[in-house]
């Protein structure tokens, strides 16, 4: 298989060999592949500056099995500034593809969120609530959705269960727990209007507990390193 020029931002790289790279990137037709990039550490390697996280590039590769090889690759925009907080957020949502794409399966509309995320990112400070929509539409996209409803009751508390969804919580007297949600802030996430601060904490526990079973036992490096922001 040989493809050529495909649009792709590079999730990770480690070093391979003395010379080359691993590349793990994401296309809008290939989904998520892996890739090796060929004497690219090389001081005469022209591509080395260019295969950098949240540069929009073109790129070309062969190969049979899972792990191909990597043509040629070019610049296709400008590269985005990610700055501080908005720089670690863009490393989680990198991890996230990474660890919930399985390879080689596509996801073209989940391609476009990233970008316009990647976007909403380059702004001067950090919107968490963009974090939350990108992890609320990769679940839609994954197939696991929340199943939002628009007939939440605003002032009704529900339980959340990740395999069962949400049910309606009928004691008043019920202790307080994590899995507990007032109707008014998954209305604001059924519409995605997450503006208000306190509707944002209840979306950011919601989508912790909803991505838990998918992420396994292992921490995320970026939500450990930097849990300050993606806490």
């Amino acid at each position: 298989m040989r493809i050529a020029l495909q649009p792709a931002f590079i999730l990770h790289t480690r070093a391979y060999r003395e010379t080359s790279l691993l590349l793990d990137i994401f296309t809008p037709e290939h989904g998520r592949i892996s890739l090796i990039a060929r004497g690219v550490r090389t001081q005469r390697s022209k591509l080395r500056a260019i295969l950098q996280p949240f540069s929009p590039l073109l790129i070309s590769w062969q190969g049979k099995t899972e792990l191909m090889t990597m043509l040629a690759a070019e610049p296709q925009s400008i590269p985005l500034q990610l700055q501080g907080e908005c720089l670690l957020s863009g490393f989680y949502l990198n991890e996230l593809l990474l660890r919930l794409l399985q390879k080689q399966d596509p996801h073209p509309q989940l391609y476009t969120i990233y970008h316009h995320t990647l976007l909403e990112l380059t702004a001067a400070k950090l919107e968490q609530k963009f974090l939350r929509l990108f992890e609320k539409r990769l679940l839609d996209e994954l197939g696991y959705g929340l199943q939002l409803k628009h007939d939440f009751l605003p002032e009704q508390l529900y339980w959340f269960h990740p395999e069962q969804g949400f049910t309606r919580c009928e004691k008043a007297d019920e202790e307080p727990s994590s899995r507990l949600f007032i109707g008014k802030s998954l209305l604001a996430l059924a519409t995605e209007k997450l503006d208000d601060p306190e509707v944002l904490r209840d979306v950011k526990r919601l989508m912790r507990i909803a991505l838990s079973p998918l992420l396994g036992h292992q921490p995320l490096h970026s939500r450990k390193l930097f849990s300050g922001v993606l806490a």
